[in-house]
């Protein structure tokens, strides 16, 4: 009889519209691989019926695309785990011991409430810099305590993530993980990146969205308005526009911009829950208060 301790139970959520009918294989077969843990996946169909499911994992169809943070939702609710794991699919796992790893870490550390690998481009070894969650990316190998997060590949504590409502389903795209990862932090919890483990993403530009302007500022505003209090929401507005200004030349990005933070202001955010002054506080001795 084996005296060994239990083996962590890991859920896995994936997204798919069937778009993308080389890297999914690819990203399935990596994440069926993983050894270690007790895995159950479910293949959320956003919009669609999934297709090149490998057998016996469960699929979720859609009857329409509701986005990638309430995809992740609906996900979430229909898979077994102590720990959940969002993986984008067109990301891949190049050792059959990442998920394990992930896992331990969060079951050393009690407060740990999510944990985030490296990501990198798997033909250039490039980590882009919104991969690193912290300030300060250059060096994308250097570990520590984060209060973002990366959304499309990190693992969560199945309960800190429920206690926190999950992702902002109505943001659709953009800015969910920075919600998620503040409302996390409010509960008491923690954020790590572990750079030693690394997953595969293509290094792709959020900007191919045609709708990645209005939503990024839109969901900039509800991101301040849900989370933080007034002061700090009009500080946060406030460095946003000026950095939006300072970013972007082009005339109809800046006008798609201003448009989604005109479309932020006339409400839609959902419940108002801002985080308490000692959140605040441990955020910004954490490195990044949030006001940017």
């Amino acid at each position: 009889m084996s005296t060994g301790a239990p083996r962590p139970t890991v859920g896995a959520v994936v997204l798919t519209m069937n778009d993308r009918p080389e890297e999914f294989p690819r990203a399935m077969t990596s994440l069926l691989a993983q050894q270690g843990i007790q895995l159950d996946v479910v293949v959320v169909g956003n919009g669609c019926t999934p297709e090149h499911v490998p057998p016996d994992v469960r699929t979720v169809q859609l009857a329409e695309n509701v986005g990638i943070p309430e995809g992740r939702n609906i996900g979430a609710r229909n898979v077994r785990g102590d720990y959940l794991f969002f993986f984008d699919n067109d990301a891949h796992l190049p050792a059959i011991d990442t998920l394990a790893r992930l896992a331990a870490a969060l079951q050393r550390e009690a407060t740990l409430a999510y944990v985030q690998p490296r990501i990198s481009d798997p033909d250039t070894g490039v980590t882009l810099r919104r991969w690193v969650p912290r300030l300060r990316a250059a060096d994308p190998s250097r570990p520590g305590t984060v209060t973002v997060m990366a959304e499309g590949v990190v693992m969560i504590r199945r309960d800190a993530f429920e206690a926190a409502a999950g992702w902002p389903g109505h943001f659709f795209l953009f800015h969910e993980g920075i919600d998620l990862a503040w409302r996390l932090w409010n509960q008491g919890g923690t954020g790590r990146y572990l750079p030693d483990i690394v997953v595969h993403h293509p290094a792709t530009d959020p900007a191919r969205h045609t709708r990645f302007y209005r939503l990024n500022a839109r969901n900039r505003v509800w991101l301040a308005r849900r989370n933080l209090p007034r002061v700090l929401e009009l500080l946060h507005l406030a460095t946003f526009v000026a950095l939006t200004l300072w970013r972007f030349r082009d005339r109809s990005a800046l006008t798609a911009s201003f448009a989604g933070f005109r479309e932020g202001l006339r409400g839609g955010y959902g419940e108002r829950s801002p985080t308490s002054w000692r959140t605040v506080a441990r955020l910004t001795r954490a490195g990044r208060p949030p006001i940017f």
